[in-house]
């Protein structure tokens, strides 16, 4: 084992709870029994570090199959890091018929076409997403396995989820990737989260959404708030409303757990008696910014408990609807309207 492999296994060893790592060794099964159950998982990190490099060494493993190692962790453990969303545009007539053998093969060709270095793992996850991770080099340098990019894309949808993307590699990455689905263009989607998992659902819709039709009673029922026994009759129609109001525009049940929301406003500067900003030429410029450990929880709560006037305003409604969280506000435009989001590192 040479020492970047080494270096390689240090980090990740850093990097893993140890209460996980039993099972994602049992999942790697690179170790036989007997290795296994000779590892203390009681030890500190730095004697389980030193455990699994004596292994390592005896069954001669290389850097591929500690990649494996890797891939099996942030596939088990998707909310990680910073994920931006790609949208893939006008598909070819053979787009829906692409398969997983054919995206391989024809993504890593398109890559290494592109790329003098690099190396590339592909893995098909359970629940049917495409796990990609590219370590990049270039025309003088070896693959850095110690900074890879992972994207996830499910087959026969239009997006592709990304995380630890440069400016530099955000290019090759697209290109391939519209070569190897028969699409013909890429977009930034302007939606980004550090839980994966929550601005997929928010994008395939794997949420309850309440559509504009006759609100039932059992969900007013369910709500803590409106079967408060306290609330007189003349209060229960009015918050029954807005509990229909902000479900509509944000969904029922369980939401995606999206963290944030940015608008970026280029608008005109409205206050009459201010006459040095009103008169400026120049739009007003800022930045508004929303935080939550869940978002659109928070924004269904203030509109249903009446923190938040109803019905729910499009520059908040637009969120699950338009399936982004980037928005620019200019007075041209009657809503917010979307641009292009740059992920930054």
């Amino acid at each position: 084992m040479d020492d970047s492999t080494k270096l390689f296994l240090q980090r990740f060893m850093r990097r893993i709870p140890s209460y996980m790592l039993r099972t994602t060794l049992e999942k790697w099964g690179r170790l036989t029994a007997a290795q296994q159950k000779s590892i203390d998982f009681t030890q500190s990190k730095w004697a389980l570090t030193e455990a699994l490099l004596t292994i390592c060494e005896e069954n001669k493993l290389a850097m591929k199959h500690l990649i494996e190692l890797e891939m099996i962790y942030i596939m088990d453990n998707p909310n990680q890091g910073m994920w931006y969303v790609l949208q893939l545009l006008d598909p070819e007539d053979d787009a829906h018929s692409v398969e997983l053998m054919q995206f391989k093969e024809q993504f890593k060709s398109h890559l290494k076409e592109l790329v003098r270095h690099v190396s590339i793992k592909i893995k098909n996850h359970t629940d049917q997403a495409v796990w990609i991770r590219i370590a990049w080099g270039d025309a003088f340098s070896r693959p850095n396995h110690l900074k890879p990019t992972f994207g996830v894309h499910y087959l026969q949808t239009p997006y592709v989820f990304v995380t630890n993307l440069t400016s530099k590699q955000k290019p090759l990455l697209s290109q391939a990737v519209v070569l190897s689905t028969r699409y013909q263009a890429i977009k930034d989607a302007n939606l980004s989260g550090r839980k994966l998992t929550a601005i997929r659902d928010l994008l395939m819709r794997k949420y309850q959404q309440v559509f504009p039709t006759k609100y039932p009673s059992p969900l007013a029922e369910n709500n803590q708030t409106i079967s408060n026994p306290h609330i007189v009759k003349e209060q229960a129609e009015p918050a029954a409303n807005r509990l229909h109001m902000a479900c509509k525009a944000f969904g029922g049940g369980a939401l995606p757990q999206l963290q944030s929301a940015v608008y970026k406003l280029k608008t005109k500067f409205r206050d009459d008696p201010n006459k040095t900003m009103t008169e400026r030429e120049e739009p007003f410029r800022c930045v508004v910014k929303f935080e939550s450990t869940n978002l659109l929880e928070s924004l269904r709560h203030c509109a249903s408990s009446g923190i938040a006037s109803t019905p729910v305003t499009p520059l908040l409604s637009c969120i699950p609807l338009k399936g982004r969280n980037y928005f620019v506000i200019t007075d041209n435009d009657s809503g917010p309207s979307s641009q292009t989001h740059q992920p930054q590192n």
